[in-house]
């Protein structure tokens, strides 16, 4: 969890979403809604439904998140840091995950450095136009400006599994 509190919690609905870094019940729903829509390739093509296995439980956990390119990779953000379910959920299974769009494939995603990841980030904030809200950073700011809170904020590389 980053150690600043949460700049979309001041943001208008942003509040009505997360609060203290999690997702609130209303937050929750609406994912699942659009982790759906995702899922059956019915959003932008930005969007992804990541799929990973709960560290606790044996069955699929779906979320939606925003898919970035950069430097010819795909790359995914948690704009919630550390603490969100599916980031712990991930590391607990060795990055093996499954990507749903139409069709669910499966893929490795590989946990980037911090001191890697500022530019990364920038990328992300360019297209992630509701998740920068997340960040204490403008998306027109120098990429140096993320090197600050580059550790707060995880990113992972979508490499294929097959």
């Amino acid at each position: 969890m980053p150690s600043h509190e949460d700049p979309a919690e001041h943001h208008g609905y942003l509040r009505w979403f997360y609060r203290g870094w999690r997702p609130t019940r209303f937050g929750r729903f609406h994912n699942r809604i659009w982790a759906w829509l995702s899922g059956r390739g019915l959003t932008p093509s930005i969007l992804v439904t990541l799929q990973v296995q709960d560290r606790n439980h044996a069955e699929l956990r779906s979320v939606v998140l925003v898919a970035a390119n950069y430097e010819g990779h795909r790359y995914l953000v948690s704009m919630l840091g550390d603490g969100s379910e599916w980031v712990q959920n991930l590391r607990a299974a060795g990055g093996k995950a499954w990507i749903q769009r139409g069709h669910s494939y499966p893929v490795r995603l590989a946990e980037i450095p911090p001191h890697e990841r500022a530019p990364i980030l920038k990328a992300w904030c360019q297209v992630a136009t509701s998740g920068r809200q997340h960040l204490p950073v403008s998306p027109h700011e120098p990429v140096s400006a993320f090197e600050t809170i580059a550790g707060d904020y995880p990113v992972f590389r979508i490499d294929s599994a097959r």
